[in-house]
């Protein structure tokens, strides 16, 4: 039987396969000639696994053809891994109950009501995000920059749609370089790959207290002091941590280097975009090849974290890291239960998130090891940068990856599908699965470190 997780990797897999069709015509390039296969089948699997990885320059290489079916896989590819993982979600937190994952009771009116009401909102969320970030920057690109009108909106349009699902594809050839000066760029930029990546019950949490909040005033009633849900805390805590801390280490890590010449308030701006992005996106202000090697790693570590659950940023996720911290805060504390909040943890989640980490971490090795002996000519930051950058679909790249040998570029490939599907699928099938047995096997405690 195909649950939603293999329906979802499989449908991925056949929407690459149209789309490295697509991007082989002739129509699809600017010199009208048919693109080879493995140039297709890369930024295909670049832009429904919405990284930004490529090959090809994305503005110069491709047509409007070209581009509008990139950004087609990119919107398809971004509302496929939203509506899975939200529905995985609904059956983590017991949202879809036990029958109903088990029997062809889901389908029955209250379930359905519940998904079509799930679903609905993340394809509302998502286009009235990108809308309004889409109108930004044309308005900007138009008035600012001298970009003629309907330039202007396809280029607002293809950079909210990237943004919001962290694909990191851009139309310029530098990407965002060019407008590492321009907050009325980079901000709005900021902001969707950020909301995107903050993911579906973080937005539908948002948007609940905001709504409850509009009826009670307009009844005349004072608000309720609601907790938020613990993943909503761990999610926006971590976040900030994440977003503000990496901020400041950019900023003092390149402050003498990719830095140096910039105004104080521009440097402020560049960091707080270095700290965003890698976590999701893969858009960059600035040239990653000319960075140092500590701002290489600090991004390292900040993209296999990757963004929310639910939503379109890769990684292993803010929450899985966060569980992790909490578990081993609690076994450095002698303390027998993993709380956050005043909130203790299942041992199953805290397994999964183990799970989940050690799994991408193995990917991540492969790659590294693989391309490593395949590219001797590349440094081990450089291909340690790109392999994490595939597995959780960020997109940024010191350079390489077009000079990297065919193998590698597939081995990519695979790694991005996996970066993409891969932790999903795998919550999907942890959430679903119900394994019961009715007997233990004795305790025996193994020698540890």
């Amino acid at each position: 039987m195909f649950g939603p997780a293999r329906v979802t990797a499989l449908g991925f897999l056949l929407l690459i396969m149209l789309g490295t069709f697509l991007l082989m015509l002739p129509f699809s390039t600017e010199g009208s000639q048919w693109t080879p296969p493995l140039h297709a089948f890369f930024t295909a699997t670049s832009a429904v696994s919405l990284t930004g990885l490529i090959v090809k320059d994305t503005g110069t290489y491709w047509t409007p053809f070209g581009q509008v079916v990139i950004i087609t896989l990119i919107q398809l590819g971004g509302l496929g891994i939203m509506s899975l993982a939200s529905l995985s979600g609904m059956l983590l937190t017991g949202r879809i109950s036990l029958k109903a994952r088990r029997s062809t009771a889901a389908e029955s009116r209250p379930i359905a009501g519940g998904i079509r009401r799930t679903l609905l909102f993340t394809f509302l969320a998502t286009l009235v995000c990108e809308a309004a970030v889409a109108v930004l920057l044309a308005l900007r690109l138009h008035f600012a920059h001298g970009v003629p009108v309907l330039r202007a909106m396809w280029e607002g349009v293809f950079h909210a749609i990237s943004a919001f699902n962290n694909a990191g594809f851009s139309t310029y050839s530098d990407n965002m370089i060019g407008f590492s000066a321009d907050a009325w760029i980079l901000l709005p930029l900021a902001f969707a790959l950020i909301v995107g990546g903050l993911g579906y019950p973080m937005l539908a949490e948002i948007v609940r207290r905001i709504r409850g909040r509009i009826k009670l005033a307009l009844r005349g009633r004072a608000p309720r002091v609601h907790h938020m849900s613990i993943t909503a805390r761990m999610t926006l805590v971590g976040t900030a941590i994440l977003l503000f801390g990496g901020m400041a280490f950019f900023l003092v890590a390149e402050w003498s280097g990719v830095l140096a010449d910039m105004p104080f308030g521009t440097k402020l701006l560049n960091s707080f975009f270095m700290s965003a992005s890698p976590r999701t996106a893969g858009f960059n202000a600035i040239d990653y090849g000319h960075v140092h090697s500590i701002t290489l790693l600090a991004s390292d570590i900040l993209m296999f974290i990757g963004g929310g659950s639910a939503g379109t940023a890769g990684g292993v996720k803010v929450t899985t890291t966060c569980v992790l911290v909490a578990a081993m805060a609690a076994e450095f504390l002698g303390r027998e239960d993993t709380t956050i909040g005043k909130r203790r943890l299942p041992h199953s989640i805290t397994r999964q998130a183990l799970a989940l980490t050690v799994a991408g971490m193995a990917v991540v090795m492969f790659g590294v090891g693989a391309l490593v002996v395949l590219n001797p000519q590349f440094s081990t930051d450089q291909i340690t940068f790109e392999v994490l950058s595939a597995f959780a679909t960020v997109g940024l790249s010191t350079g390489i990856t077009a000079n990297l040998t065919a193998p590698s570029q597939i081995i990519l490939c695979f790694i991005m599908y996996l970066g993409r599907v891969g932790p999903t699928t795998l919550v999907a099938a942890l959430a679903a699965r119900t394994l019961t047995r009715h007997y233990r096997y004795p305790v025996e405690r193994p020698f540890i470190g």
